[in-house]
Protein backbone atom coordinates (compact mmCIF):
# COMPACT_ATOMS: atom_id res chain seq x y z
CA UNK A 1 0.00 0.00 0.00
CA UNK A 2 1.81 3.26 -1.38
CA UNK A 3 2.08 6.20 1.54
CA UNK A 4 1.01 9.33 1.06
CA UNK A 5 1.18 13.15 2.75
CA UNK A 6 -0.23 16.81 2.00
CA UNK A 7 2.13 19.03 1.50
CA UNK A 8 0.62 22.84 2.28
CA UNK A 9 1.36 25.99 -0.26
CA UNK A 10 -0.24 29.30 -0.41
CA UNK A 11 -1.87 28.33 -3.21
CA UNK A 12 -3.50 25.39 -2.06
CA UNK A 13 -2.13 21.68 -1.08
CA UNK A 14 -0.72 18.24 -3.33
CA UNK A 15 -0.47 15.21 -2.43
CA UNK A 16 2.69 13.25 -2.37
CA UNK A 17 2.25 9.61 -2.77
CA UNK A 18 5.44 7.36 -2.60
CA UNK A 19 4.92 3.29 -3.08
CA UNK A 20 5.74 0.83 -6.51
CA UNK A 21 3.98 0.24 -9.51
CA UNK A 22 2.65 3.95 -9.27
CA UNK A 23 3.14 5.17 -12.88
CA UNK A 24 0.32 3.35 -14.50
CA UNK A 25 -2.15 4.61 -12.35
CA UNK A 26 -1.29 7.97 -12.57
CA UNK A 27 -1.23 7.51 -16.56
CA UNK A 28 -4.90 6.45 -16.10
CA UNK A 29 -5.88 9.41 -13.92
CA UNK A 30 -4.57 11.91 -16.87
CA UNK A 31 -5.67 9.96 -20.22
CA UNK A 32 -5.44 13.24 -21.49
CA UNK A 33 -2.93 15.04 -20.50
CA UNK A 34 0.69 15.65 -22.40
CA UNK A 35 3.29 13.58 -21.34
CA UNK A 36 7.13 15.14 -21.11
CA UNK A 37 9.28 12.18 -20.13
CA UNK A 38 12.66 11.63 -20.02
CA UNK A 39 13.96 10.20 -23.75
CA UNK A 40 16.12 7.36 -22.06
CA UNK A 41 12.37 6.31 -20.23
CA UNK A 42 10.22 6.51 -23.30
CA UNK A 43 10.01 2.62 -23.43
CA UNK A 44 8.94 2.01 -19.93
CA UNK A 45 5.72 3.77 -20.84
CA UNK A 46 2.82 2.68 -22.80
CA UNK A 47 3.46 2.87 -26.71
CA UNK A 48 -0.07 3.90 -27.49
CA UNK A 49 0.10 7.48 -25.55
CA UNK A 50 -1.57 10.06 -27.54
CA UNK A 51 0.47 13.03 -26.79
CA UNK A 52 4.67 13.00 -26.14
CA UNK A 53 7.46 15.28 -25.41
CA UNK A 54 10.57 13.08 -24.89
CA UNK A 55 13.38 15.25 -24.21
CA UNK A 56 17.57 14.64 -23.44
CA UNK A 57 18.09 14.84 -20.11
CA UNK A 58 21.15 16.71 -19.57
CA UNK A 59 22.20 20.59 -18.91
CA UNK A 60 22.63 21.25 -22.20
CA UNK A 61 18.88 21.13 -22.48
CA UNK A 62 18.15 22.95 -19.31
CA UNK A 63 18.94 26.07 -20.47
CA UNK A 64 17.02 29.03 -21.39
CA UNK A 65 17.68 28.83 -24.86
CA UNK A 66 16.31 25.84 -24.96
CA UNK A 67 12.82 26.95 -23.29
CA UNK A 68 11.28 27.85 -26.37
CA UNK A 69 11.74 25.05 -28.11
CA UNK A 70 9.72 23.27 -25.63
CA UNK A 71 7.16 26.05 -25.60
CA UNK A 72 6.44 25.25 -29.07
CA UNK A 73 6.57 21.08 -28.39
CA UNK A 74 3.69 22.28 -26.59
CA UNK A 75 1.67 24.58 -28.69
CA UNK A 76 2.41 22.09 -31.40
CA UNK A 77 0.58 19.41 -29.39
CA UNK A 78 -2.47 21.92 -28.98
CA UNK A 79 -1.92 22.47 -25.48
CA UNK A 80 -4.70 25.16 -24.17
CA UNK A 81 -5.46 26.74 -20.61
CA UNK A 82 -7.01 23.65 -19.64
CA UNK A 83 -4.62 21.17 -20.34
CA UNK A 84 -2.59 18.97 -17.65
CA UNK A 85 1.11 17.93 -18.23
CA UNK A 86 2.54 14.53 -16.66
CA UNK A 87 6.29 15.09 -16.25
CA UNK A 88 8.27 11.76 -15.75
CA UNK A 89 12.36 12.27 -15.15
CA UNK A 90 14.93 13.30 -12.90
CA UNK A 91 15.73 17.28 -11.57
CA UNK A 92 16.31 18.57 -14.92
CA UNK A 93 13.06 17.31 -16.51
CA UNK A 94 11.37 18.64 -13.72
CA UNK A 95 12.92 22.41 -13.60
CA UNK A 96 12.00 22.13 -17.94
CA UNK A 97 8.61 21.20 -16.67
CA UNK A 98 8.18 23.32 -14.12
CA UNK A 99 8.82 25.99 -15.86
CA UNK A 100 7.32 25.59 -19.17
CA UNK A 101 4.19 25.15 -17.00
CA UNK A 102 4.25 28.20 -15.40
CA UNK A 103 4.94 30.48 -18.14
CA UNK A 104 2.90 28.73 -20.71
CA UNK A 105 -0.73 30.78 -21.17
CA UNK A 106 0.23 32.02 -17.32
CA UNK A 107 0.84 28.95 -16.34
CA UNK A 108 -0.97 25.57 -16.99
CA UNK A 109 -1.69 22.50 -14.03
CA UNK A 110 0.87 20.10 -13.64
CA UNK A 111 2.28 16.51 -12.19
CA UNK A 112 5.14 15.17 -11.40
CA UNK A 113 6.79 11.42 -10.91
CA UNK A 114 10.38 11.72 -10.41
CA UNK A 115 12.29 8.88 -11.83
CA UNK A 116 15.79 9.71 -10.44
CA UNK A 117 17.35 9.49 -6.16
CA UNK A 118 17.61 13.38 -5.91
CA UNK A 119 14.06 13.63 -7.18
CA UNK A 120 12.33 11.40 -5.01
CA UNK A 121 14.11 12.31 -2.26
CA UNK A 122 14.16 16.02 -2.36
CA UNK A 123 13.26 18.12 -5.16
CA UNK A 124 10.08 16.66 -6.46
CA UNK A 125 8.38 19.01 -3.24
CA UNK A 126 8.53 22.35 -3.30
CA UNK A 127 7.44 23.63 -6.71
CA UNK A 128 11.28 25.37 -7.87
CA UNK A 129 12.32 25.80 -10.81
CA UNK A 130 16.14 26.54 -11.90
CA UNK A 131 17.24 27.30 -15.49
CA UNK A 132 20.69 27.90 -16.44
CA UNK A 133 21.80 30.66 -18.66
CA UNK A 134 24.72 31.59 -20.31
CA UNK A 135 26.79 28.46 -18.77
CA UNK A 136 25.70 30.12 -15.09
CA UNK A 137 24.09 26.96 -13.27
CA UNK A 138 20.29 27.78 -11.97
CA UNK A 139 20.79 31.55 -12.60
CA UNK A 140 16.86 32.07 -13.34
CA UNK A 141 13.68 29.97 -12.49
CA UNK A 142 10.37 30.48 -10.17
CA UNK A 143 8.27 28.62 -7.70
CA UNK A 144 5.01 26.74 -9.01
CA UNK A 145 3.73 23.50 -7.50
CA UNK A 146 2.74 20.57 -9.34
CA UNK A 147 -1.19 19.57 -8.86
CA UNK A 148 0.57 16.22 -7.30
CA UNK A 149 3.66 14.29 -6.84
CA UNK A 150 3.92 10.59 -7.57
CA UNK A 151 7.27 8.60 -6.34
CA UNK A 152 7.62 5.25 -8.06
CA UNK A 153 10.06 3.68 -5.97
CA UNK A 154 10.69 0.80 -9.21
CA UNK A 155 12.64 3.60 -10.83
CA UNK A 156 15.04 2.85 -7.92
CA UNK A 157 16.54 -0.42 -10.68
CA UNK A 158 17.36 2.19 -13.64
CA UNK A 159 19.74 4.24 -11.99
CA UNK A 160 23.26 3.48 -11.37
CA UNK A 161 25.33 4.26 -8.13
CA UNK A 162 26.29 7.63 -8.81
CA UNK A 163 23.12 8.57 -9.41
CA UNK A 164 21.74 6.84 -5.92
CA UNK A 165 24.42 8.13 -4.02
CA UNK A 166 23.79 11.65 -5.24
CA UNK A 167 20.43 11.31 -4.07
CA UNK A 168 21.36 9.85 -0.94
CA UNK A 169 23.68 12.83 -0.11
CA UNK A 170 20.61 15.47 -0.67
CA UNK A 171 18.27 13.57 1.81
CA UNK A 172 21.02 13.49 4.36
CA UNK A 173 21.70 16.74 3.88
CA UNK A 174 18.08 17.62 4.24
CA UNK A 175 17.70 15.95 7.41
CA UNK A 176 21.19 17.66 8.94
CA UNK A 177 19.59 20.76 7.96
CA UNK A 178 16.43 20.28 10.46
CA UNK A 179 18.36 19.47 13.39
CA UNK A 180 20.82 16.46 14.47
CA UNK A 181 17.65 14.09 15.48
CA UNK A 182 16.81 14.01 12.62
CA UNK A 183 20.37 13.13 11.30
CA UNK A 184 21.03 10.69 13.24
CA UNK A 185 17.27 9.01 12.46
CA UNK A 186 19.09 9.03 8.93
CA UNK A 187 22.33 8.04 9.78
CA UNK A 188 21.20 4.63 11.72
CA UNK A 189 18.80 3.55 7.86
CA UNK A 190 22.58 2.90 6.68
CA UNK A 191 21.61 3.83 3.35
CA UNK A 192 24.18 2.92 0.81
CA UNK A 193 24.33 1.50 -2.93
CA UNK A 194 22.83 -0.78 -3.98
CA UNK A 195 19.36 0.19 -2.69
CA UNK A 196 15.88 -1.90 -2.72
CA UNK A 197 12.77 -0.31 -3.86
CA UNK A 198 11.55 -1.27 0.17
CA UNK A 199 14.73 0.39 1.55
CA UNK A 200 14.53 3.41 -0.97
CA UNK A 201 10.55 4.06 -0.28
CA UNK A 202 10.94 4.25 4.04
CA UNK A 203 14.14 6.86 3.36
CA UNK A 204 12.35 8.65 0.69
CA UNK A 205 9.73 9.31 3.24
CA UNK A 206 11.84 10.46 6.11
CA UNK A 207 13.80 12.56 3.35
CA UNK A 208 10.40 14.05 2.05
CA UNK A 209 8.47 14.84 5.58
CA UNK A 210 11.51 16.75 6.53
CA UNK A 211 11.45 18.80 3.82
CA UNK A 212 7.68 19.55 3.93
CA UNK A 213 8.23 21.20 7.15
CA UNK A 214 11.17 23.21 5.51
CA UNK A 215 8.71 24.46 2.63
CA UNK A 216 5.41 24.85 4.57
CA UNK A 217 7.10 27.08 6.73
CA UNK A 218 9.15 29.25 3.72
CA UNK A 219 7.40 28.51 1.22
CA UNK A 220 9.47 31.29 -1.23
CA UNK A 221 12.64 30.77 0.47
CA UNK A 222 13.46 33.61 2.76
CA UNK A 223 14.87 32.14 5.94
CA UNK A 224 14.66 28.71 6.63
CA UNK A 225 14.27 26.68 3.35
CA UNK A 226 17.51 28.56 2.36
CA UNK A 227 19.44 26.17 5.04
CA UNK A 228 19.11 23.07 2.03
CA UNK A 229 21.37 25.26 0.27
CA UNK A 230 24.27 23.55 2.28
CA UNK A 231 26.60 22.15 0.18
CA UNK A 232 25.44 23.42 -2.88
CA UNK A 233 27.73 27.19 -3.51
CA UNK A 234 30.77 24.53 -2.85
CA UNK A 235 29.43 21.74 -5.34
CA UNK A 236 27.86 24.60 -7.58
CA UNK A 237 30.99 25.31 -8.84
CA UNK A 238 32.55 22.01 -8.73
CA UNK A 239 29.94 21.08 -11.03
CA UNK A 240 30.48 24.13 -13.40
CA UNK A 241 34.34 24.16 -13.18
CA UNK A 242 34.13 20.51 -14.40
CA UNK A 243 31.69 21.20 -17.13
CA UNK A 244 29.69 19.52 -15.11
CA UNK A 245 31.39 16.24 -15.08
CA UNK A 246 30.71 15.95 -11.20
CA UNK A 247 27.24 14.99 -10.60
CA UNK A 248 25.06 17.54 -8.78
CA UNK A 249 24.23 15.05 -5.67
CA UNK A 250 28.05 14.06 -5.36
CA UNK A 251 29.38 17.53 -5.91
CA UNK A 252 26.99 18.70 -3.04
CA UNK A 253 28.57 15.82 -0.66
CA UNK A 254 31.92 17.27 -1.63
CA UNK A 255 30.96 21.01 -0.26
CA UNK A 256 29.61 19.72 2.83
CA UNK A 257 32.59 18.61 3.36
CA UNK A 258 34.42 22.35 2.44
CA UNK A 259 31.66 23.89 4.35
CA UNK A 260 32.46 22.07 7.59
CA UNK A 261 36.36 22.14 6.82
CA UNK A 262 35.72 25.79 6.37
CA UNK A 263 33.37 25.96 9.66
CA UNK A 264 36.17 24.36 11.90
CA UNK A 265 39.05 26.48 11.22
CA UNK A 266 37.09 29.73 11.10
CA UNK A 267 36.67 29.01 14.77
CA UNK A 268 32.83 28.98 14.47
CA UNK A 269 32.10 25.44 15.81
CA UNK A 270 32.02 25.03 19.93
CA UNK A 271 33.50 21.67 21.08
CA UNK A 272 29.82 19.84 21.06
CA UNK A 273 29.84 21.77 17.43
CA UNK A 274 32.93 19.96 16.15
CA UNK A 275 31.62 16.63 17.35
CA UNK A 276 28.52 16.56 15.62
CA UNK A 277 30.08 18.56 12.01
CA UNK A 278 32.63 15.64 12.30
CA UNK A 279 29.77 13.01 12.68
CA UNK A 280 27.84 14.71 9.23
CA UNK A 281 31.90 14.55 7.51
CA UNK A 282 32.68 10.75 8.36
CA UNK A 283 28.92 10.16 7.41
CA UNK A 284 28.99 12.24 3.65
CA UNK A 285 32.68 10.43 3.34
CA UNK A 286 31.48 7.04 3.68
CA UNK A 287 28.03 7.77 1.91
CA UNK A 288 30.20 9.63 -1.47
CA UNK A 289 33.05 7.27 -1.47
CA UNK A 290 30.37 4.26 -1.70
CA UNK A 291 29.76 5.32 -5.11
CA UNK A 292 33.34 4.40 -5.86
CA UNK A 293 33.49 6.96 -8.93
CA UNK A 294 36.15 8.96 -9.82
CA UNK A 295 36.37 12.18 -11.64
CA UNK A 296 37.59 12.19 -15.42
CA UNK A 297 40.29 14.70 -14.70
CA UNK A 298 41.84 16.41 -12.04
CA UNK A 299 39.29 19.32 -10.26
CA UNK A 300 40.74 22.71 -11.46
CA UNK A 301 41.07 24.46 -8.46
CA UNK A 302 41.05 27.87 -9.78
CA UNK A 303 38.61 27.77 -11.85
CA UNK A 304 36.66 26.16 -8.85
CA UNK A 305 37.14 29.85 -7.21
CA UNK A 306 36.23 31.69 -10.08
CA UNK A 307 32.46 29.82 -10.48
CA UNK A 308 32.29 29.81 -6.72
CA UNK A 309 32.84 33.62 -6.74
CA UNK A 310 29.92 34.27 -8.83
CA UNK A 311 27.45 32.65 -7.06
CA UNK A 312 24.20 34.63 -7.82
CA UNK A 313 23.83 34.11 -3.65
CA UNK A 314 26.61 36.70 -2.98
CA UNK A 315 26.09 39.87 -1.97
CA UNK A 316 28.19 42.99 -3.15
CA UNK A 317 30.34 42.66 0.17
CA UNK A 318 30.28 39.09 0.94
CA UNK A 319 30.13 35.23 0.05
CA UNK A 320 27.28 33.25 1.03
CA UNK A 321 27.09 30.15 2.71
CA UNK A 322 25.52 27.80 4.73
CA UNK A 323 27.70 26.32 7.14
CA UNK A 324 27.53 24.91 11.06
CA UNK A 325 27.79 26.91 14.15
CA UNK A 326 28.37 26.85 17.47
CA UNK A 327 26.87 23.18 18.96
CA UNK A 328 26.21 22.27 14.75
CA UNK A 329 23.28 23.83 13.89
CA UNK A 330 23.48 25.07 10.14
CA UNK A 331 23.01 29.03 9.63
CA UNK A 332 23.78 31.09 7.03
CA UNK A 333 26.90 33.21 7.28
CA UNK A 334 28.38 35.64 5.14
CA UNK A 335 32.52 35.95 4.82
CA UNK A 336 34.10 39.11 3.62
CA UNK A 337 35.18 39.51 0.30
CA UNK A 338 38.69 39.05 0.39
CA UNK A 339 41.90 37.10 0.10
CA UNK A 340 41.67 35.41 3.39
CA UNK A 341 37.81 34.10 3.11
CA UNK A 342 39.04 32.76 -0.23
CA UNK A 343 41.95 31.35 1.14
CA UNK A 344 39.96 29.59 3.16
CA UNK A 345 37.09 28.23 0.86
CA UNK A 346 40.13 26.96 -1.55
CA UNK A 347 41.84 25.14 1.37
CA UNK A 348 38.11 23.49 2.39
CA UNK A 349 37.97 22.52 -1.53
CA UNK A 350 41.20 20.99 -1.31
CA UNK A 351 40.32 18.81 1.91
CA UNK A 352 37.43 17.37 0.43
CA UNK A 353 39.02 16.62 -2.68
CA UNK A 354 41.61 14.64 0.09
CA UNK A 355 39.11 13.03 1.60
CA UNK A 356 37.20 11.73 -1.50
CA UNK A 357 40.69 10.94 -2.99
CA UNK A 358 40.12 13.50 -5.94
CA UNK A 359 42.58 14.58 -7.87
CA UNK A 360 43.15 18.52 -7.76
CA UNK A 361 44.99 20.47 -9.91
CA UNK A 362 45.52 24.06 -9.68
Amino acid sequence: MPSSFEVRTSTGSYNVQVGRGLVGELLARQPDAIVMVDERLRDRLPANLPRVISLPANEEQKSLEKMAGVILALRGLKAGRDTHVVVIGGGILQDIGTFVCSVYMRGIAWSYMPTTMLGMADSCIGGKSSINVGGLKNLVGNIYPPREVVVDTDFISTLDAGQTVGGLVEAVKICFARGYDAFCTFDAEQARYPLSAEHAERLMLQSLTVKRWFIEVDEFDKKERLLLNYGHTFGHAVEAATNFGIAHGLAVGMGVIAANAAARDAGWLSPKGLEIADHMRRHMIGLVRSANLQPDAAIPLAKVLDKFESDKKHRKDGYRIVAPQGDGALALVSLPRNRESLDRIAAGIAEACQALDWPLAA
